[in-house]
């Protein structure tokens, strides 16, 4: 198979205020059309973010899945010279009413660099052993060396 899927696995707080903020949104649609609110806010939580990559066409497209449908625009795969895989700290912003908390999560992402120092951005995980198993299948398609960022001194695999 040379068509490989990455999505981004929503939060589970996330997963239930969706499902929850959607059956709200039809619901209450039916009655009254203040329910598009929680409906189009069900629908934004519950989308997830991923690429595609196709190596038989050598395309790749950003995409936007809603219920196992994805969206996004082919474009074509550059000459990638190698797979990375690093941590790092993801960020997001919550908030309740006039209040905001910044929340942080340690994250590995898989990255595929080219022309020295571009990127596509592939796959992001919670588990190194996950980021590596899927850097390895990007690896071994393209014939092209790992990058092990995750510590301190960078090593090639």
């Amino acid at each position: 198979m040379n068509r490989y899927k990455f999505k981004q696995n929503n939060l589970l707080w996330q997963q239930v205020l969706g499902i929850f903020a959607l059956g709200v949104g039809v619901i209450a649609t039916f009655d009254d059309l203040k329910g598009i609110v929680p409906l189009f806010m069900g629908i934004y939580l519950l989308i997830q973010d991923g690429v595609e990559l196709n190596f038989e066409a050598r395309t790749y497209r950003r995409t936007k899945s809603f219920f196992g449908l994805a969206f996004g625009k082919w474009q074509p795969l550059p000459d990638i010279d190698y797979v990375s895989v690093f941590k790092t700290t993801e960020t997001t912003t919550v908030w309740a009413a006039s209040a905001s908390a910044n929340i942080s999560n340690a994250v590995v992402k898989v990255n595929l660099f080219y022309h020295t120092n571009q990127k596509i951005e592939v796959y992001t995980t919670r588990h190194e052993e996950e980021a590596f198993s899927k850097a390895k299948q990007i690896a071994s398609i393209l014939d092209i060396d790992i990058l092990d960022a995750t510590t301190k001194q960078s090593k090639w695999i």
